[in-house]
């Protein structure tokens, strides 16, 4: 099943709105550290760091999978058994939903993150139309694409911390922060971006960095 969305802006990496009921519901450790994962995801987006359309990236027995239109980001993760075609047409059909807001100058505008809470109410309705597999619609759309491959691109977690290390030269506290998030990878407790000067902050250890969106 879907566990997490986030739609952010492309543009610099601002996570605009989540699935708020989930969210309510899955407020632990384990659900805080898939989300730091995910707004990881769409800086590195918005640093075209990522340059494909969509993607799918493992993580443990996880899997996130992201859509790139119009200079949005659409981010999901499920289990890895999910199938991933009914993922993508999941992301498909927020990206379609979002297009019907004609909010254009406010989604521009918002400096603060997950501050457009009403799409945030669009995705929790989507995504219960995705919960079970087994519904006649959700049927017909594998077997519609059965026959069509699905052209996107897979990378671990793990290759895509370690890239960016060796671009960007991350050395000191933040480097150790980093070589943390590999060892614990499945303990769900690292890691944090601050996307005003490319630190984290580490759940598990006693590096800190401020989150901070509205520089």
């Amino acid at each position: 099943m879907v566990k997490l969305t986030i739609v952010g802006r492309v543009e610099d990496g601002l996570p605009l709105a989540q699935d708020q009921t989930y969210v309510n519901q899955q407020d632990n450790a384990s659900f805080l550290f898939y989300k730091q994962q995910a707004e990881f995801i769409l800086k590195q987006i918005s640093k075209d760091s990522l340059l494909y359309p969509k993607m799918t990236i493992l993580i443990d027995h996880h899997s996130f999978h992201f859509l790139v239109e119009k200079k949005i980001c659409y981010i999901a993760l499920s289990e890895s058994s999910y199938p991933r075609k009914l993922l993508f047409h999941y992301l498909q059909d927020l990206q379609k939903e979002f297009d019907n807001f004609d909010e254009t100058t406010l989604i521009k505008t918002i400096s603060k993150p997950y501050s457009f809470v009403r799409f945030g109410k669009t995705i929790g309705r989507i995504r219960k139309q995705y919960m079970d597999t087994r519904t006649q619609a959700n049927l017909s759309k594998l077997n519609a694409s059965r026959k069509q491959e699905l052209d996107v691109v897979t990378e671990h977690l793990n290759d895509l911390i370690q890239r960016r290390q060796l671009s960007d030269g991350v050395f000191g506290s933040s480097n150790v922060c980093f070589n943390h998030l590999e060892l614990t990878m499945s303990s769900g407790y690292c890691v944090k971006m601050d996307t005003s000067d490319d630190h984290y902050s580490c759940y598990s250890c006693s590096f800190q960095s401020k989150l901070d969106y509205d520089r």
